[in-house]
């Protein structure tokens, strides 16, 4: 054996740790980085060593060369079977047309629920709930005590609650009993 392929062998066994995870990194794929650098040694075997001046350079840009071959062929790789299904068979988390009907019904009624209160109440509860105002800063615009706000706002949504059930009642019917 020549001394230039002697050389390169050695440089190969010193590096090939390093070389598979250079190409691990750039692959992603451990399987595949170890492939290519059994790849990559066959290349410089079988290609009769000539005098390299920097092997480990040499090695590096060959391991290299070897990736983007490898990302190129598996870019124009058309999808197999189970790819596509694995593809088409992710689920749609989105709600379904009934689910989205579902949830307008029950919007809409809670509105109608909503504008059932009297103006005051209904000013306070939507403050406190969707204004993001604190209590103290709701009363003081209202003249009232905090106290008559926590009212204000439980009153409405024993309401909104009642009204609510009242419909769901009428949709689906009664309740069955809870069993203990």
């Amino acid at each position: 054996m020549s001394d230039p392929y002697q050389k390169l062998l050695a440089v190969f066994t010193e590096q090939r740790d390093a070389l598979t995870r250079f190409l691990a990194r750039r692959l992603g794929n451990d399987a595949t980085a170890e492939d290519l650098t059994q790849e990559a040694w066959l290349r410089i075997a079988s290609g009769g060593a000539p005098a390299i001046a920097n092997p480990r350079a040499y090695l590096f840009r060959i391991a290299a060369n070897l990736a983007v071959d490898h990302q190129r062929s598996e870019a124009r790789r058309p999808l197999a079977a189970g790819e596509i299904d694995a593809l088409l068979d992710v689920p749609d988390e989105a709600p379904d047309a009934s689910a989205i009907a579902a949830s307008r019904d029950e919007l809409a009624f809670l509105q109608r629920a909503l504008d059932e209160l009297p103006a005051r109440r209904r000013a306070i509860f939507l403050a406190a709930r969707l204004g993001a105002q604190t209590h103290r800063e709701i009363a003081e615009r209202h003249g009232i005590s905090t106290r008559a706000v926590e009212i204000n706002v439980q009153r409405a949504l024993e309401h909104c609650a009642r009204r609510l059930e009242k419909n769901l009642v009428r949709r689906f019917g009664p309740r069955a009993p809870e069993s203990s």
